[in-house]
């Protein structure tokens, strides 16, 4: 990993590459996924999640340059699990000129320590069953799968 590389919160500002960011996830997704709608679609409101106390955008950098980017939020669980709360993770994305050298690492690092510093004990993120590369990423920063949803059309 190049030493140039750094993270910080994203703003506003940012917003012109975060929705590229976006429409580059939804492009790698789509093969994984037969429900999406047809383009143009967004998964999120990043200007809102910038905006949140309760979350967290974070983008990578290579000097000046956006190269990545995730977000991270507190959710409610579910009245019959525990904790009560957990950090969420998304919006997971690095440039393709950039895969392969630690700039998801750096993400979910920043990520995570906002998460520690509010007291979280647990994070959780959703990936497709089929995208072993992703898979093979979160496993190396000690994530395990929990629950498969199945689907089916009738």
């Amino acid at each position: 990993m190049s030493s140039s590389l750094t993270t910080r919160p994203a703003t506003r500002a940012d917003l012109p590459v975060l929705l590229e960011f976006e429409q580059g996830i939804v492009a790698w997704e789509r093969p994984f996924n037969p429900t999406l709608k047809p383009d143009p679609i967004s998964y999120y409101d990043i200007g809102e999640l910038i905006d949140l106390d309760t979350a967290e955008v974070v983008v990578a950098l290579d000097g000046e340059r956006i190269i990545g980017s995730g977000y991270v939020k507190i959710r409610q669980a579910s009245d019959y699990v525990q904790p009560s709360e957990y950090a969420f993770l998304g919006f997971m994305f690095v440039d393709p000129g950039y895969r392969g050298q630690g700039v998801n690492r750096l993400v979910m690092d920043a990520l995570l320590d906002w998460a520690k510093k509010r007291g979280l004990s647990e994070v959780r993120l959703q990936v497709y069953s089929e995208n072993a590369s992703a898979i093979r990423a979160y496993e190396k920063k000690g994530f395990s799968p929990l629950l498969l949803e199945m689907r089916r059309t009738i």
